[in-house]
């Protein structure tokens, strides 16, 4: 929930899913997280407030925070056992569908939203899809990483995958990032995963598994990525866009300017 200029992170990642033709929205959530569900509530006392004092053009925000065709499902994570566990969580909503993972902490901005260049690319291809991008060797221990086979621009063939290796250890610096389009077949392998690195039930082992039987693709957006999930990457997802914001980018621009 934390704000990215005027809109929490999480507002960010349903505006990307719906860009991409997504309509069934399943946030995994934990303890004292009921802000989420309350943020895309129809808040029906403040719209007629500002219906009845002429405030249409707030009215029409407050309205756009989830479009009126979006459904939007809430499941309770009880414990916080990683983000296989989390994912494991939505197989009674998804069932045998595809469906798009999005980790709300990456905020990822490009001319053609990430999630939508993903979709594209499993109409065509129909496997499972990483987001990947290259890091720093010394930041591999952060990250999953894969090895793969270049199959043409911006795509690759998985033929391995390991979860936050030592530099030294890791194949190579190509990371995956916050975003995946997945084949239903990966509950079936996340149901027989036992708790990994850090006692938690790692996303990395069930697609480790999953590779084995299907075909397995890295994709290599075409985006600018923020990790929202550190100081540094916060402060410059809010001086990007907030040089994009229509509303402050010119003022900003020239206070920033006025710093130098």
């Amino acid at each position: 929930m934390m704000p990215v200029v005027d809109k929490p992170l999480i507002q960010y990642a349903v505006e990307e899913a719906v860009a991409a033709g997504i309509t069934e929205m399943v946030f995994i959530t934990g303890r004292n997280k009921r802000a989420i569900e309350d943020h895309f509530d129809k808040a029906y006392e403040l719209e007629a407030e500002l219906a009845m004092h002429g405030k249409e053009e707030l009215l029409r925000v407050l309205r756009e925070v989830i479009p009126a065709h979006i459904n939007c499902i809430y499941i309770r994570q009880i414990q916080p056992l990683g983000l296989g566990h989390a994912v494991l969580c939505a197989k009674p909503v998804v069932q045998n569908e595809p469906f798009a993972v999005i980790l709300a902490d990456d905020l990822i901005d490009g001319d053609i939203p990430i999630v939508k260049q993903m979709v594209d690319v499993f109409e065509q291809q129909q496997c499972s899809i990483l987001g990947v991008q290259n890091v720093p060797r010394d930041q591999t221990s952060q990250y999953g990483i894969v090895s793969s086979v270049p199959l043409a621009e911006y795509l690759e063939q998985v033929n391995g995958i390991v979860e936050k290796p030592k530099p030294e250890e890791a194949p190579t610096t190509l990371a995956v990032v916050g975003r995946y389009i997945l084949t239903p077949r990966i509950f079936h392998h996340l149901e027989k995963m036992h708790a990994g690195a850090g006692g938690e039930i790692q996303l990395t082992d069930g697609l480790a598994a999953l590779m084995q039987e299907e075909k397995m693709l890295a994709y290599r957006f075409k985006g600018t990525r923020y990790d929202c999930g550190s100081k540094l990457g916060y402060l410059k997802a809010m001086v990007a866009l907030g040089l994009k914001h229509p509303e402050v980018r010119d003022e900003f621009a020239t206070y920033l300017q006025s710093l130098k």
